[in-house]
């Protein structure tokens, strides 16, 4: 009986996956738990063993704030004419955007080294390290926003319904932040130097955004374009748009979103392609 059976050939096509499915996205939401897990982590780590313990989300940017008017407000005469609200408003409306993307960037960079144990004992998607060690960060940003509203109501500068486009505004500032973290972090998995880069890369870069000034206070023309092509550009300025009014910066959001999405796909794509790599050079 067995001889005779007929015998059944099953022919496996194995294939390596390109495209959308090769970034296997769906997993995130599988592994949405250890998400959580780990941007707690981050959280508790953050603040361990400090004295002042969470006060800091909120010293940081204020003592920035207050150093930063003193020196750009009144020793190197920046105004925040073109909004009509004092300067220590307008540099703390932008300085909440750029502070999330800042220690978003240099937590995510170093955040796949930092966590080499974990790489080399079991799968999971790799890009939950860094993603957690971002969303950890709106902790801080959302403790810092609460200082912003008291600043709003000491000075008596109500908002109007285009506080709203806040929302919109901070997913495009975290999704900046996930874009540059993926290409760094990934880099800093295999150049090391990258970890002696990112802070002096983030402190440039601060001064090149329209944070100390307004961006129509850049000679119009090849500089005002070149500041324009910042993608952090058009966060901050959308931030003093929805909270203190004015013209809508729409054209210079517009480029930031489109830079954002370039830089995040692509980010996305080469982060996956040596995803491989990660746990034998780690």
């Amino acid at each position: 009986m067995a001889a005779d059976a007929e015998r059944i050939v099953v022919e496996t096509d194995i294939r390596a996956s390109s495209g959308w499915a090769a970034l296997r996205l769906g997993e995130l939401w599988q592994y949405r738990e250890l998400l959580f897990f780990l941007t707690w982590r981050s959280i508790l780590v953050r603040y361990k063993q400090a004295v002042m313990g969470i006060a800091w989300a909120v010293l940081q940017p204020v003592l920035t704030m207050i150093v930063f008017t003193f020196v750009f407000g009144r020793f190197m005469g920046a105004s925040s004419q073109s909004y009509g609200v004092p300067y220590a408003v307008f540099l703390y409306s932008g300085l909440l955007p750029w502070q999330l993307f800042a220690s978003g960037v240099q937590s995510a960079s170093l955040s796949l080294v930092a966590n080499a144990n974990l790489l080399t004992k079991v799968y999971f998607p790799r890009l939950i390290i860094p993603f957690a060690a971002i969303l950890a960060g709106l902790v801080d940003f959302a403790i810092a926003f609460v200082v912003l509203i008291v600043l709003m109501a000491v000075y008596r500068i109500a908002p109007t319904w285009d506080v709203l486009w806040l929302i919109p505004l901070t997913a495009l500032a975290v999704l900046t932040t996930v874009a540059i973290s993926l290409w760094l972090s990934a880099f800093n998995v295999i150049y090391r130097d990258v970890q002696y880069i990112v802070p002096f890369m983030v402190q440039l870069w601060m001064f090149l955004t329209p944070l100390f000034y307004a961006l129509n206070q850049v000679p119009a023309g090849f500089w005002r374009v070149v500041f324009a092509l910042n993608p952090m550009a058009g966060v901050i300025q959308g931030y003093r748009w929805a909270l203190l009014g004015g013209t809508p910066p729409s054209a210079v959001v517009l480029i930031s979103v489109a830079e954002t999405v370039v830089l995040f796909v692509s980010g996305l794509f080469y982060f996956k392609r040596i995803e491989r790599v990660f746990a034998d050079v780690v």
